[in-house]
């Protein structure tokens, strides 16, 4: 077993779709590495690779809105996954509103943290976004969260 899957196996990590708007561009990519850093302030972090679109807009914008997916939305999060917003929109037929500083919330995410970027730190390859919660939302109250299983998205692909 690569040490990639190893990891994701014993350290559990939920699943989640990071948002982010800049003018009129929009997108959405899947992400497991986010993490609680602080509690005062309220600071949340993502990992993102600099190849990605969303890292694009992410650095430009300044804002980014994690979605939390449920137990049940392993498809939605493969839909933001695999494939790029410069060349798909992802959100055609994906139902969403906006957040106050207009990053997309997803109408079906358990809940919505939306954040104002504070720091970056580049860890390898990828860049830490660590962002101050602004708005935010419970939006199915008792729901459990997605966990990330690597043979959920990559099968028997070793990293």
């Amino acid at each position: 077993m690569g040490l990639q899957r190893t990891i994701s196996q014993y350290i559990p990590q939920g699943v989640f779709v990071i948002t982010v708007r800049h003018g009129e561009k929009i997108n959405g990519m899947t992400a497991a590495w986010v993490s609680q850093v602080s509690f005062r302030p309220r600071l949340l972090a993502v990992a993102i690779a600099p190849e990605r679109y969303t890292y694009k807009l992410l650095k430009e914008s300044g804002v980014f809105c994690v979605n939390v997916l449920g137990e049940d939305q392993i498809d939605l999060a493969r839909h933001f996954g695999f494939k790029s917003g410069s060349e798909v929109d992802k959100f055609a037929g994906v139902p969403y509103l906006n957040a106050l500083k207009g990053s997309p919330v997803l109408k079906s995410a358990i809940a919505y943290f939306e954040c104002t970027v504070v720091s970056t730190c580049e860890t390898g390859d990828h860049v830490l976004f660590v962002g101050e919660v602004g708005d935010y939302a419970v939006q199915v109250e008792g729901a459990k969260p997605l966990i990330f299983r690597w043979d959920d998205y990559f099968g028997g692909v070793e990293a």
